[in-house]
């Protein structure tokens, strides 16, 4: 199913220097007059979707993109430099940027719409300022705990255990075993581009696996990448993620009281793997008010259902 809306070109864009070496590019489209709304990437280090504004009515939104530190148009590039893409990069390093972009930008408050690692980043942000937020849309439902990286990254392997040989003999060996997202994160900052590119593609075709069985799934989602920004986005996961993205465990889950009176829509597919339904069910009991929406035939990726659903909050918000 196509996106609702065609493509488009941006109002305005620009570079925010965010401070520690880091500039953050950011995008505007539609209507410079309308309803603030900020887009949140997944990832983390995928770098912000070209079509994502044309989910939301350009005569009635001003949607902002941007990508985050060590990726996309953002410098310094994790794809070029490890040790200067990943500097000060941390949840709470993104959850300040998000805040210099909004007064950047003359925003007071904005809706935040995002998926995957976007979730998780989104909810962070909103528990930390929740009076900067209006509403709330998130799909693909995720808290990066560490219980949720530990399914990712080894418990999911039960339904691919070739892959899992793989991936974990890419880490270890052929005989080894340990924490394999630590071990990919020493390899992928190996200085050897031999050790990097190879961790690189062995880290994507895992994520490619977990992705196969879903309906809107294609080969290569991730091994297709340009190297460049393949790199920057596995150095930036398994740097995220074998920190436990800088949070407590169950954090978002525990604080999400905070979010309360701020409108919200979740929209999870049941048959995603990566990221299973009982993280966006156990926030939905959580969040007073919030409405969670079961799309029983979509994944990780979505679809067409997802889209729909989405974009019918995001308009029913732009009346607000």
């Amino acid at each position: 199913m196509p996106l609702p809306r065609p493509p488009a070109l941006p109002s305005d864009s620009g570079v925010l220097d965010v401070g520690d070496g880091h500039r953050v590019h950011w995008e505007v489209y539609g209507d410079p007059a309308g309803k603030p709304a900020l887009v949140v990437h997944g990832g983390p280090g995928s770098g912000r979707s070209a079509t994502a504004h044309r989910l939301f009515d350009p005569a009635r939104y001003r949607v902002v993109l941007f990508d985050q530190r060590g990726c996309g148009r953002s410098t310094p590039h994790a794809g070029e430099s490890s040790s200067r893409g990943l500097r000060d990069n941390t949840t709470h390093h993104l959850v300040a940027d998000m805040e210099l972009l909004r007064e950047h930008l003359g925003v007071q408050r904005w809706l935040l719409f995002g998926g995957s690692w976007g979730s998780t980043l989104i909810l962070a942000y909103a528990q930390r300022h929740p009076e900067r937020v209006s509403e709330i849309v998130i799909t693909g439902v995720t808290t990066t705990c560490r219980s949720e990286i530990d399914w990712l990254y080894r418990g999911v392997g039960r339904f691919f255990p070739e892959q899992w040989d793989r991936f974990r003999a890419g880490a270890f060996g052929e005989a080894g075993d340990g924490d394999v997202v630590a071990a990919y994160s020493r390899l992928l900052n190996d200085p050897d581009p031999r050790v990097h590119e190879k961790a690189a593609a062995d880290w994507c075709a895992w994520e490619d696996a977990v992705l196969s069985l879903e309906p809107a799934g294609s080969p290569g989602f991730y091994t297709g990448r340009p190297d460049k920004a393949r790199l920057a986005l596995t150095r930036i996961c398994a740097h995220y993620f074998s920190h436990g993205a800088w949070l407590e465990e169950g954090e978002l889950i525990r604080e999400a009281h905070r979010l309360a009176g701020i409108p919200g829509v979740l929209v999870h597919g049941r048959l995603d793997l990566g990221s299973p339904l009982t993280t966006a069910w156990e926030l939905a009991r959580a969040w007073p008010g919030v409405r969670l929406i079961v799309e029983d035939e979509a994944g990780h990726l979505g679809g067409g259902a997802m889209h729909a659903h989405i974009r019918d909050a995001l308009d029913r918000f732009a009346a607000l």
